[in-house]
């Protein structure tokens, strides 16, 4: 019965018979491939998709387009597409910034070529459930040698009164030589009648000499179920600078990777993190450096509240031949209450010799020699813990390049602790 439902719905949208293919392909293999290993998360009799494919939902609510601005803008609510916004000069040249299943008909050797290319639809039963049952999604292409200085917004928001999953695609293809500043959000709308899951995926194909800054804030809903799978696939040269903040209230799994296959190519994976409440987020960030004289370094700073869990695992990979490469990485957790959890793993895989690496990690509760000065000074114990976050959080997020983005971190971070 999936199998034709699949199929039909593949028919719907016209899809081409290379990926109605790979979506069966994925479907068979998903019972018989293992889940992700996420170190020292229990996720494994989570939710994490029910088995339904569905087309388009009635929208219970859209967003208010009164103040938009003249970048180039996507906005999506579930499966479709509200909002779509891109220069005509941006367009002449080439750029295309649209809802899956247009590009598809725009540039459909493009997608066939770099579709699921950055992780396999056999990697694991994420990977595969993903393959098979995405009903949404979006594509960003920037052609050869095209740099925009206006900040591209994905805006993807998860209704929450509907029962349609929320399992979407996103594909950004950075041509030779090109350079963009990209900005995602992942929302939930609305104020959700019944538990909801959310299988995303976000592929980001650097290629040579391509520079990317990709800065994302993930806030979806308390009953929102989630796993974020966000891979980057870096040619020669090529370098992605990204900037995620991780401000969900619900359970979520996630996995950051960037494989740096190119000559002399850069990744620098920032991202800060907030748990709260009964929440358990487990983030795995991965750098694997296979090309020569290839410079990954991830920093990673979280902050727990009330009965939160928050585990980084930090993990960075030097392959054999990778002569020359460089893999530093950071991650620390501040503890705000004795019912907190956490976890900060350092992994480093060394296959080569003539290399560079190094890591660090830390747990640990605020000082209380910083809680005794803020408040002989007449702060109260709740504001004074809500300027250590600040200033713990806030030193991973001066790092970020783009002030828009570092803006709207802290206005999250406000109105996360504001519920506490």
């Amino acid at each position: 019965m999936t199998k034709k439902t699949i199929e039909l719905f593949s028919q719907m949208h016209a899809e081409p018979d290379w990926l109605a293919t790979l979506r069966q392909k994925a479907l068979a293999k998903i019972d018989e491939l293992p889940l992700p290993v996420i170190e020292r998360v229990k996720f494994h009799r989570w939710n994490l998709g029910d088995g339904t494919i569905a087309e388009n939902e009635a929208l219970s609510a859209v967003p208010d387009f009164t103040e938009t601005g003249d970048n180039p803008k996507l906005v999506q609510v579930g499966t479709q597409t509200v909002f779509e916004q891109l220069p005509a000069d941006l367009a002449a040249q080439g750029l295309v910034f649209t809802d899956f299943y247009s590009a598809l008909e725009e540039i459909p050797q493009v997608i066939e070529e770099h579709f699921m290319s950055s992780v396999g639809y056999d990697e694991d039963k994420l990977a595969a459930y993903h393959t098979a049952y995405f009903n949404s999604g979006a594509v960003l292409y920037i052609p050869d040698n095209v740099e925009v200085d206006l900040p591209i917004e994905g805006i993807f928001y998860q209704d929450s009164d509907s029962d349609v999953p929320f399992n979407k695609h996103i594909l950004i293809i950075a041509g030779k030589h090109s350079k963009i500043n990209y900005l995602e959000r992942l929302e939930s709308l609305g104020q959700g009648k019944s538990k909801a899951t959310a299988n995303i995926t976000i592929e980001v194909i650097a290629q040579a000499g391509a520079q990317i800054k990709f800065s994302a804030i993930d806030r979806l809903g308390e009953k929102v179920t989630a796993y974020i799978s966000r891979r980057g696939k870096l040619a020669d040269d090529a370098t992605i600078d990204w900037a995620i903040g991780v401000m969900n209230e619900g359970n979520v799994v996630a996995d950051f990777d960037s494989d740096l296959y190119g000559r002399g190519s850069h990744a620098d994976m920032k991202v800060v993190a907030l748990s709260s409440g009964k929440q358990v987020q487990g983030i795995d960030t991965r750098v694997t450096n296979y090309g020569c004289n290839s410079i990954g370094n991830i920093l990673q700073h979280g902050v727990i509240l009330e009965q939160g869990t928050l585990t980084f695992n930090g993990i960075g990979h030097i392959i054999k031949g990778a002569k020359g490469a460089d893999a530093q990485q950071e991650s620390r957790v501040l503890m705000l209450s004795d019912k907190a959890r956490s976890d900060a793993n350092p992994i480093l895989l060394i296959d080569e010799n003539d290399v560079t690496a190094g890591h660090a990690a830390s747990i640990g509760q605020v000082d209380p020699e910083d809680m005794y000065y803020l408040m002989s000074r007449g702060l109260d114990k709740a504001t004074a813990e809500r300027l250590v976050v600040r200033g713990f959080l806030g030193s991973v997020i001066v790092e970020i390049p783009i002030k828009e983005v570092r803006d709207e971190m802290v206005e999250s971070i406000e109105e996360k602790l504001a519920k506490i």
